[in-house]
């Protein structure tokens, strides 16, 4: 027994040392096959590094220690496993963090793709001499520099130097100011993509991207280029054997040559598989004969601002593959011929706004198998919208004549993808229609300036994934419906410059809390404000203007929380009314792509404004034009995030708090054509941001606050105060005449010395002469005595001769 057990032992331990044998074994092999960095490239890392100011330790690891030789385990490098050669260096920065790269590089050795994305590699002197460097670059294929803060044409030049089969070069997102230098071209006769688009570079566009006889895409987007736009896709000797897939030249200001005529279409011929067309937003001119068909199929068009018109372009009756297609503000002025609809089968997106297409949609019988997004705004199509584009993600439709809704909505065809409808700016008459159910998960519904009247239906509750109603300047009438109750993900309801009527329902405070946008002004709205408004903490827009709203203002408005905070979330704000989030394209499309943004319109600084993305500003109270009484909150002086704060026109009392001056980021204050007593609370002058101030028409009264900027208000600011007084009113105030004294009696010191000087000795004169006359009597009393006796005899003698006079005029008047 103990010998089985000896043996089972022995076995077991023979077993292990067999099995610890073959795991070194393998991990020595495994060693030994792994292949370190390169010293030359390791060497010329550390002299790359030399040459930068890592001020945020993003290449800590990039060290000489005995323990970190191998380069390929350094932070944002990685190696090619089968030769060791770096392929991958990326040192991206952070933005958001503000972590970056600064300083100069003069060499790089042996890579195979290099990154040095998103950070702020400030260029000094490139060193071109270093040739040598620059041919052991021979391996390097994809050299990425975006999002830099590369300054200075002279990486072109450093470039120039390369003599390498570089196929991918980024140097997009950057500030490089200046025309390219022909050198560069010579250079680059080995590259497929080339990025250089949001820079600054100026002059003509270079010719010589005719002979990168291998470019599959060019993006030149968003620069400052000028003159005649080269025609090197006319030369044919250059890439007759090439394919040119991409052409993007967007965001420029080129002008000059145009694009048109047999030529041009003659020498596209000679790319067969181009399939990425970017000219966008230029003043190029494409136009081609009617008759021209091209050799490719194009999947991504993108000629915005291009000129195409006047006619349709009919070769794009040829592209079956399109995905992308914009061909907005093209100068189209033409109707759209039915075999264009049936391209919308295969579209993600489709962008045809701001030309001049007319007629009417045909409403065919289509199926739009990837929920696009149409924008067809600012064109002059009318009549119906036809049923299927019910399958759309996003529908814009503003800005021109349909004039029926009913039909589109109540055609028993649900819309399982519409997630935005903005018909907007159109002709549609009649009530709204009251089959919402159809569309029950819009995000967005825009029916602003049309016709509609009548009251809102009962079925628009039915919304209930919806996030912004906006249905300003049509002829609603009626209360809210309670169904609106149910549409409690709304961050904007605009029901403005209507008629609607009742009071303001409980419910939209309870409800809605999720609203950063309110905005009911210019409609009969009565009644007290319901206390329930002050649930919404989300609030930055707040407009109940024009109405005929009664009652005092509610103290809790400081629970509008975003507005009770110095600084509010921005990034919150931006993602949800700006439209930066990707929720929606998440569940309703898969384009990614949208050109929808929330259009609000209210009183800024005394002026009706409309405000869009990026220049959105909130922050704003306004209850103008009512019949509210009572006092200002003191509630409100607490907004310390408010901008904009309108009370005019109401019958408000009482005094301005004095704690008005803690709204030191108002912009905006105007609460004239109240009833507003007292004195004007000096705290105003701490309100440095304070652009527009109008406290007219009230029964203010007392110096106008001096200090700081107020004296920059002029006479309209304070005006119809009777008794307010100020240099703004050239009103002087009580008390004002003794500090003018004052002055004046400072300007002519000479004067008043003078005369200070004769008041003084005829002042002592007259003492003197007194003490001379009268001193004695007082001092020596046989003077004095001598000096009664005289006065007595003195007194008598002149009663005597008074009595005599008397008596004579007595005898005079008797004869």
């Amino acid at each position: 027994m103990s010998y089985c057990v000896l043996q089972t032992f022995c076995v077991l331990l023979l077993l292990s040392l067999l099995t610890s044998g073959i795991s070194v074994t393998f991990n020595n092999s495994s060693k030994s096959s792994e292949l370190k960095c390169i010293e030359r490239e390791r060497q010329a890392l550390l002299n790359f590094k030399q040459g930068l100011i890592d001020e945020f330790g993003m290449l800590s690891t990039w060290t000489n220690h005995h323990n970190n030789t191998d380069c390929c385990k350094w932070k944002h490098i990685h190696c090619n496993n089968e030769t060791g050669h770096v392929q991958l260096l990326d040192l991206h920065g952070n933005g958001y963090h503000a972590q970056y790269l600064r300083g100069n590089f003069s060499f790089i050795s042996k890579l195979q793709e290099l990154r040095l994305q998103n950070n702020s590699l400030i260029d000094g002197s490139f060193n071109v001499s270093s040739t040598s460097t620059m041919n052991s670059l021979s391996s390097l294929l994809h050299l990425v520099l975006s999002d830099n803060l590369l300054r200075s044409c002279s990486v072109f030049h450093w470039l120039s130097n390369f003599t390498t089969n570089l196929r991918t070069l980024r140097l997009d997102y950057n500030f490089l100011e200046g025309p390219i230098p022909d050198e560069f071209g010579k250079a680059m006769n080995s590259l497929q993509y080339l990025y250089l688009s949001d820079n600054r570079l100026q002059g003509n566009v270079p010719s010589f991207f005719g002979s990168m006889c291998k470019l599959q895409r060019l993006d030149l987007s968003n620069n400052k280029f000028n003159g005649e736009f080269p025609n090197f896709l006319q030369n044919s000797s250059w890439c007759s054997r090439h394919i040119f897939w991409g052409l993007g030249l967007s965001y420029n200001q080129i002008t000059g040559n145009s694009l048109k005529g047999d030529a041009t279409e003659s020498h596209l011929s000679n790319f067969s598989k181009l399939y990425h067309l970017s000219l966008s937003l230029n003043s190029l001119s494409l136009k081609f004969d009617s008759s021209w068909v091209p050799p490719f199929q194009l999947s991504y068009l993108h000629l915005a601002s291009c000129q195409l018109g006047p006619s349709f372009p009919s070769w794009l009756q040829t592209q079956s593959s399109l995905i992308f297609l914009d061909i907005s503000d093209g100068g189209i002025n033409d109707s759209v011929p039915e075999w264009f609809w049936n391209k919308l089968q295969n579209i993600y997106m489709l962008n045809m706004a701001h030309n001049n297409l007319i007629g009417s949609i045909p409403n065919m019988q289509l199926k739009l198998s990837y929920r696009p997004s149409i924008n067809l705004n600012s064109n002059n199509f009318e009549g119906k919208v036809p049923l299927f584009l019910l399958q759309a993600s996003e529908l814009l439709l503003s800005s021109n004549n349909f004039s029926d809704l009913f039909s589109f909505l109540c055609g028993n065809v649900t819309a399982a993808n519409l997630a935005t409808l903005d018909l907007s700016d159109n002709q549609i008459k009649g009530k709204l229609p009251d089959c919402w159910k159809s569309v029950d998960r819009l995000l967005f519904l825009d029916l602003t300036s049309n016709q509609f009247s009548g009251k809102i239906p009962i079925s628009i509750g039915t919304l209930m994934k919806l996030e912004a109603l906006v249905l300003r300047n049509n002829s609603l009438m009626g209360e809210l419906p309670s169904s609106l109750k149910n549409c409690n993900n709304l961050i904007m309801m605009d029901v403005s410059e209507n008629m609607l009527s009742g009071s303001i329902p409980s419910w939209v405070g309870e409800s809605m809390e999720q609203l950063i946008i309110l905005i009911i002004r210019g409609n009969h709205f009565s009644g007290n404000l319901p206390l329930h408004l002050c649930y919404l903490k989300r609030v930055q827009l707040f407009d109940l203007s024009r109405n005929n709203l009664s009652g005092r203002i509610p103290t809790c408005l400081n629970n509008f929380t975003a507005l009770s905070q110095n600084s509010i979330n921005r990034t919150e704000t931006e993602s949800r009314v700006h439209w930066y989030n990707r929720t929606y394209f998440e569940i309703y499309s898969i384009s990614g792509y949208s050109y929808y943004t929330l259009h609000i319109t209210w009183m800024w600084k005394g002026v009706e404004r409309s405000f869009t993305n990026p220049e959105l500003i909130l922050h704003s109270i306004d209850l103008s034009c009512n019949n509210l009484t009572g006092k200002m909150p003191k509630a409100i002086t607490y907004m310390l995030g408010l901008v904009s704060l309108n009370l005019s026109r109401n019958n408000l009392s009482g005094e301005i708090p004095s704690e008005i001056g803690n709204l030191r980021s108002l912009e905006s204050l105007d609460i004239s054509r109240n009833q507003f007593y007292g004195r004007i609370p000096s705290s105003i002058s701490q309100m440095d941001f304070l652009q527009n101030l109008d406290l007219s028409q009230n029964s203010l009264s007392g110096r106008i606050p001096l200090g700081r900027h107020l004296d920059t208000f002029d006479a309209s600011s304070f005006e119809g105060n009777i008794d307010l007084c100020g240099k703004q009113l050239n009103k002087s105030c009580f008390g004002d005449q003794i500090s003018v004294k004052t002055q004046e009696a400072a300007v002519h010191g000479e004067d008043s010395v003078f005369y200070e000087a004769l008041y003084m000795s005829l002042g002592l004169g007259f003492f003197t002469g007194f003490l001379g006359v009268f001193g004695p009597l007082l001092l020596w009393q046989p003077w004095r005595i001598a000096y009664m006796i005289f006065l007595n005899r003195l007194i008598d003698y002149l009663l005597v001769m008074v009595e005599l006079n008397i008596a004579k005029c007595q005898s005079w008047l008797k004869d």
